[in-house]
């Protein structure tokens, strides 16, 4: 018979978890992109008879974007601007899209789901920022890495960032 000690047993096993890992600044961007793309899939899935559900999914949208951009404007971009003099345009038309995204977000947060041309004010959001994201995957991220920032550094800067941001009070 073999004993086992009842304080090895009593002790649990830490278990790693998604906030105790260290995430660089493109991972943390990418989930952000997975995961409001995410939540455009379940906007669209949502028939007219759900006003409340649709409002609270677009303002969750709104906000998740608000913070994202937000964190890449202040914090991503001007360190991939700084890193290679090549990425100049690719930067502006990042910011120009944004600009653009923040618009249509404040219209949005202004609208209730009932209002004439709210879903395709959250549908064409949806296609800006899916534009948007394959420019950023296909060319700016690849140029990031390139570029040997410290993307964990970034990455936690990001986050952070994100945690402090709050969407704009509507008037």
């Amino acid at each position: 018979m073999t004993a086992t000690s009842k304080t090895a047993q009593a002790i649990p096993k830490k278990i790693p978890t998604e906030s105790a890992k260290q995430r660089d600044a493109i991972a943390v961007l990418t989930q952000d992109h997975e995961h409001v793309k995410a939540l455009f899939e379940q906007y669209e899935a949502l028939s007219d008879r759900s006003p409340a559900k649709k409002k609270k999914l677009a303002h969750e949208i709104c906000l998740e974007l608000t913070r994202h951009a937000t964190a890449e404007e202040e914090i991503f971009y001007p360190a991939v601007r700084e890193a290679n003099g090549d990425n100049e345009d690719l930067i502006d038309e990042a910011t120009v899209e944004h600009a653009s995204a923040k618009e249509l977000i404040a219209q949005i947060l202004a609208m209730e789901p009932a209002d004439e041309l709210y879903d395709a004010k959250v549908k064409v959001l949806s296609e800006q920022i899916e534009h948007h994201v394959k420019e950023e995957e296909g060319e700016m991220f690849p140029k990031a890495k390139k570029a040997k920032l410290d993307l964990a550094a970034l990455g936690q800067a990001i986050e952070a960032r994100k945690e402090e941001v709050e969407l704009p009070s509507v008037q």
